[in-house]
C-alpha cells in the first residue's frame, strides 16, 4: 500500500527531475501539500514525513485545522489558497501565514487591519486570471501593478509574488503559453519590487511546464492525499 510519505517522496522526485530538466535547483521549488477536505490525521502523517507547508481552500475548515494543530505542530506553515469573501477575512488574517488569492484592494486593506500585531506580516500573492476565464477569480494582467502598489503600502502585509490557476488542459502548448505570460508578469513585478520571490503555479498535471517557466511553489493535493471526498 502506498503511504502519504511515499507519495510525498514521489512528488519531491518529480520536482527534482523537472528542475534538473531545465537546469534549475530543486531547492528553489517548494512543495505545497494541498490538504483540503482531508482529515487532520492525514496532515499529521504528511508532517511526520517531513512536510511543513500545507494549503487549505476553505476558510472554516482551514481555521479548524490550524487551531487543532497549532500547539503540537507549531512549525507548520499554513497557506490559504481558496476564494475569500471579505466577511471571512479576519480568520485568514488571524490564523494563516500566507494568502495566495488576493485580488481585491478591499480585502487587502481588511487583512492589513485585522492582522494581529504580535504576528509577522501576512505573506501574500496576487492571484492572476492568466487565462481570463470568466469563471475564475483573479486580476487581469493590467491590474497587477496597481494592486501591488496598494499591497506594498500596507505594513501588515508582505507582497511575495503571483499565483495563478491556468486552464485545465493537457495541451502542453497552451500550458506553456499561459505560464510564459505569468512568468513575464512576475519578471516585470520583480523589477519594481526586488524582494518579490514567489511564483505560485503548477499542480500534478502541469508541474514540469510550470517549473520550466520559473515556478517556485507547486500545489499538489490528490497525488499526495488521494481523491477528495466532497460533501
Amino acid at each position: 500500500m502506498t503511504t502519504i510519505a511515499d507519495r510525498i517522496s514521489i512528488a519531491q522526485s518529480q520536482i527534482a527531475q523537472a528542475a534538473q530538466n531545465c537546469s534549475r535547483n530543486s531547492e528553489d521549488v517548494t512543495l505545497l501539500a494541498v490538504s483540503k477536505t482531508k482529515p487532520i490525521s492525514a496532515i499529521v502523517e504528511a508532517y511526520q514525513a517531513g512536510q511543513r507547508c500545507f494549503g487549505e481552500n476553505y476558510v472554516q475548515e482551514g481555521e479548524e485545522k490550524v487551531l487543532a494543530l497549532k500547539d503540537d505542530y507549531c512549525d507548520i506553515e499554513w497557506h490559504f489558497i481558496g476564494p475569500l469573501q471579505s466577511n471571512k477575512s479576519r480568520i485568514i488574517a488571524e490564523h494563516f501565514d500566507w494568502m495566495h488569492t488576493l485580488s481585491r484592494e478591499k480585502i487587502a486593506k481588511r487583512l492589513n487591519e485585522q492582522r494581529p500585531t504580535d504576528k509577522a506580516p501576512l505573506q501574500v500573492c496576487i492571484q492572476v486570471n492568466i487565462s481570463e476565464e470568466s469563471s475564475k477569480s483573479g486580476v487581469i494582467a493590467t491590474e497587477v501593478s496597481p494592486l501591488a502598489k496598494v499591497i506594498s503600502s500596507l505594513p501588515n502585509l508582505t507582497l511575495r509574488g503571483l499565483m495563478a490557476i491556468p486552464t485545465a488542459t493537457s495541451d502542453i502548448a497552451l500550458q506553456r503559453q499561459e505560464f510564459a505570460k505569468l512568468q513575464q508578469l512576475f519578471t516585470q513585478l520583480k523589477s519594481q519590487y526586488p524582494d518579490i520571490d514567489t511564483l505560485s503555479m503548477g499542480m500534478s498535471n502541469d508541474l514540469g511546464v510550470a517549473i520550466e517557466h520559473g515556478s517556485t511553489m507547486v500545489r499538489i493535493g490528490t497525488a499526495i492525499f488521494g481523491a477528495r471526498d466532497y460533501p
